[in-house]
């Protein structure tokens, strides 16, 4: 009975973000046709998902270890276990901001028309393709445009509860070449409302927690520290998971 609720609720939670893309989709369009229409598109990004969790039932509650800068360009990192994570950082953002994710989802119908504007999709097995995503997310940062990335390249859907996979280097390179702060932010439990897209076992409603970790300053790094950069924010993420 209870698997039964829980894939009721996915495929209901499904819908409600299908029929809210699909309202939402003409002023995404409008927004879409001009460079200077694209911080809206965030904004828009932002209220659909908010109306998303309200009517899904799935809330998320942010606790900040420090009040971040609304004025600061940052690199966020963090662990990704569950489709709703996207829906977590349209909320958790502020100002201009965009994700790097996998080349796929320029397939997706809800998302593609960000990854064909604002967002940047990079193909993992190509380093041709990842030097120019990483090229673009400087140019991007130099513009002031936060970067959001999930440095394990991907939900691992094998692994339940989910585990915390190694990062890849591109994003802490990127910081230290580009002087920009890095935040950790610790998704402790969606996966319990939502593991991957849901497929598996469903979804349930609720409130998840949302560690978002002191920034991390990159001033008088070198390149050299990247690996340390890395290590230091793997471990601040692994910190304040909940795997049981």
């Amino acid at each position: 009975m209870i698997r039964l609720l829980k894939h009721t609720h996915r495929l209901y939670s499904i819908t409600v973000i299908l029929l809210l893309s699909a309202l939402f989709y003409p002023f995404y369009y409008l927004a879409a046709k001009s460079p200077k229409g694209y911080g809206a598109l965030n904004q828009l990004r932002k209220v659909n998902s908010i109306l998303s969790s309200w009517l899904s039932g799935i809330f998320f509650k942010f606790t900040y270890e420090q009040p971040l800068d609304r004025n600061q360009t940052y690199i966020y990192c963090a662990n990704h276990a569950s489709s709703l994570d996207i829906m977590v950082f349209c909320i958790l953002a502020r100002g201009k901001f965009h994700f790097m994710g996998k080349d796929e989802l320029r397939s997706n119908p809800v998302l593609k028309i960000f990854f064909n504007t604002i967002d940047i999709s990079v193909d993992r097995k190509s380093k041709i393709s990842a030097f120019r995503a990483f090229k673009r997310a400087g140019e991007t940062l130099e513009k002031g445009w936060s970067l959001i990335i999930f440095p394990e390249g991907g939900i691992d859907g094998v692994h339940y509860p989910p585990v915390l996979h190694p990062f890849k280097n591109g994003p802490f390179r990127l910081a230290i070449e580009k002087n920009i702060p890095v935040v950790a932010v610790s998704l402790t439990d969606v996966w319990k409302k939502m593991w991957d897209d849901g497929s598996k076992y469903g979804s349930t409603p609720g409130i998840c927690d949302i560690y978002i970790h002191k920034p991390v300053d990159t001033t008088g790094l070198t390149i050299a520290d990247a690996d340390f950069l890395k290590d230091r924010i793997f471990n601040l993420i692994n910190s304040k998971l909940i795997r049981a």
